[in-house]
């Protein structure tokens, strides 16, 4: 069938991310702990909380700081955020041309309360925020949404709130788990690898823009 919306991932999809990034900058601050904790699907709920607005960054912040006493609130926060790299400017420009030629687009991001103010100031000093806000219909962001990826349900609910036909939707993650979600929710997908250029792997779905 043919797709009417798409539903972009954020990180690794519009934004550079380097996830070992925080483990580096952390072990620099006193803390090895950290891949363990945070790779390791349910050993700390904790990440999982803050991705769905169940904690406030302040008590997420105070758990870092107990792993790492001797730092500073400014190193912490700033290893935190290096997962951030830049945002993948040809990608974010052309979100708009989709919107506009007819798709509903909108965003499904596995984020923060830390993390969204860090990366939307890179996107205004880099030109690229005006693009990624008209872009969508809509943004959601997991921790105001209260809901994450890779849970069915999550999608399910946005097909709801948005009344969009699951088999009408695209839905394009970097990450597998994610993107297996989506499809256990009757999507269609994309899982866009490294090696990937997206705005061919549209074109190559029939995506005109």
């Amino acid at each position: 069938m043919d797709i009417k919306n798409i539903i972009f991932d954020f990180g690794g999809v519009l934004f550079a991310i380097d996830y070992n990034a925080p483990a580096v900058g952390f072990s620099q601050l006193g803390w090895n702990g950290f891949t363990a904790e945070y790779s390791q699907a349910n050993q700390n709920p904790i990440y999982d909380e803050l991705e769905i607005g169940a904690i406030d960054p302040a008590q997420f912040m105070h758990h870092l700081y107990e792993q790492m006493p001797n730092a500073s609130h400014t190193s912490i926060m700033e290893a935190w955020n290096s997962i951030l790299l830049h945002p993948i400017s040809d990608r974010i420009k052309a979100i708009p041309s989709i919107k506009n030629a007819g798709y509903r687009t909108f965003l499904l991001s596995n984020t923060n309360a830390i993390h969204v103010p860090a990366f939307e100031k890179m996107m205004k000093e880099n030109g690229d925020y005006d693009n990624f806000i008209s872009g969508f219909e809509v943004i959601h962001y997991s921790q105001v949404l209260g809901k994450r990826k890779p849970h069915p349900a999550t999608f399910t609910h946005l097909l709801e709130l948005h009344q969009l036909r699951a088999e009408e939707t695209l839905f394009i993650d970097d990450s597998i788990q994610h993107v297996q979600g989506a499809q256990d929710a009757g999507l269609q997908t994309l899982h866009l690898t490294g090696e990937m250029d997206l705005l061919h792997e549209l074109r190559k779905l029939k995506i005109d823009f």
